[in-house]
């Protein structure tokens, strides 16, 4: 870490603002483009109740839900693919600003772009929604890479957190200038609320690639630390035989084996619930106005949204606490239990209020079960490991193909029932599968004994 400590502290300091910057730029798609305006806009453009709600992808009818989870897990399978690659490549010398760059104009680029989704134009809007989202995870893998070089080791939990801090006030900021937009799109030329819905996209494109110009100038082009690392072919290559070579480690470690089965299944229904409630509350919810029940719109499922962005800090916090005191397996235990809840709350939910109540649950577990995770993980793995990366590499693309699995298998039986509710039953077998996993977990041993 030499070339990390010979940095003056004060220019130390603007290279790790700088870095914590990137947060700031990029969390406004995670919430505006995923998690609220566009999954809502999506579904009022493509509604068509007399017809099942049923659109036409490039000659393929489908339901309009089904179809934006079906995308969703079709990006994320692109993005399982391509992170084990990307992170070798953010491990070789050089060019790691340059694909950072890549993605990150690729991604804010598409944003844009769906500035022109309007109705009839689905193939549009689904192909662009897959773009932004290969482009934000692909800018993520060397935006992570960064760390590391730029802070000690001691220094890189603050630094860490201080990026998450920076992503939560910059996505909240911009999610609010947008409201501003969407709530009050009569005061703006007289538009109407898709109009405004529409430029929320093109301000997150802009408030993404503009702010981003911040990290870029600063972050250097090439590595302080010096590293050996392979280029080309070989870092493809290279790449997944770490993969392959964690695997078979893994075979030898029954205990981390069993939790990481445990965290594929109920990360399949975790992930699930977190992009599809937007849409779930879009379709499946209604309020009553003058005695009549009606959807839900977007003025009442944003604030919905950023409550339980809100409630996950401190069910983050609390869930530290409490495995502190209990054990990680059992808080994760005690997580999944509520969320098994959550699925059935939420299939029997129709009312506004109800789907209230469900977002305080929801963001009370969803921040505590990512970290202890993680954190888990990574206490599994052994402590004389050299190849951390590779271990959570391994991690990363087992969660995204938890993603995947779990938004097909969604959109699939939204698709073959007809009824969004039935796929909530499939969630819920992911979490109870998840739970008896982690029991096993527990009795498991932390490595394979050879037999005499």
């Amino acid at each position: 870490m030499e070339g990390v400590e010979l940095i003056p502290i004060t220019e130390k300091k603007k290279l790790h603002r700088a870095w914590a910057m990137y947060d700031w730029a990029n969390s406004a798609y995670n919430l505006v483009i995923t998690s609220t305006i566009f999954p809502i806009y999506y579904v009022a453009v493509t509604r068509n109740p007399a017809n099942g709600d049923k659109v036409n992808f490039f000659g393929w009818e489908v339901i309009n839900s089904a179809l934006l989870n079906y995308a969703l897990a079709f990006a994320y399978f692109i993005i399982a693919i391509l992170s084990p690659v990307l992170s070798s490549m953010a491990d070789s010398r050089g060019n790691k600003k340059k694909y950072m760059q890549f993605f990150t104009t690729v991604g804010a680029m598409a944003c844009m772009g769906l500035y022109f989704f309007t109705a009839g134009k689905v193939e549009w809007g689904i192909t662009l929604s897959v773009i932004a989202a290969i482009g934000y995870c692909g800018s993520l893998v060397f935006y992570n890479a960064y760390l590391p070089e730029i802070a000690v080791k001691s220094e890189q939990d603050a630094l860490s957190a201080k990026g998450f801090a920076y992503g939560y006030i910059g996505c909240v900021i911009c999610q609010l200038i947008c409201l501003v937009f969407v709530f009050q799109h009569e005061v703006w030329f007289n538009q109407d609320q898709g109009w405004a819905s529409r430029l929320s996209f093109l301000i997150v494109g802009i408030w993404w690639l503009g702010w981003a110009l911040v990290p870029f100038k600063v972050l250097p082009s090439k590595p302080l630390i010096e590293k050996i690392g392979t280029k080309g072919k070989n870092a493809v290559r290279g790449s997944f035989s770490a993969l392959k070579k964690v695997w078979k480690q893994v075979q030898t470690m029954p205990k981390l084996k069993i939790y990481l089965a445990a965290f594929f299944f109920y990360s399949m229904g975790v992930q699930t619930v977190m992009l599809a409630a937007a849409v779930f509350g879009s379709k499946e919810v209604k309020k009553q106005v003058d005695g009549q029940w009606v959807d839900m719109g977007a003025q009442d499922l944003i604030p919905a949204i950023l409550m339980i962005q809100l409630v996950a800090i401190v069910g983050a916090m609390l869930m530290a606490k409490l495995s502190a005191k209990m054990g990680n397996f059992k808080v994760l235990m005690l997580n999944i239990f509520i969320w098994v809840i959550v699925c059935i709350l939420a299939y029997f939910t129709h009312t506004n209020y109800e789907f209230y109540g469900i977002a305080v649950l929801v963001g009370f577990v969803m921040g505590g079960i990512q970290s202890l995770s993680r954190s888990t993980f990574s206490k599994l793995i052994p402590e004389d490991s050299r190849d951390n990366t590779s271990y959570f590499s391994f991690y990363d693309v087992m969660e995204k193909m938890s993603i995947v699995l779990g938004m097909f298998s969604f959109a699939f039986i939204e698709q073959v029932t007809g009824d969004m509710r039935n796929a909530i039953i499939g969630l819920t077998s992911y979490f109870i599968i998840g739970f008896i996993l982690l029991l096993f977990t527990q009795k498991a041993p932390l490595k394979r004994t050879k037999k005499v």
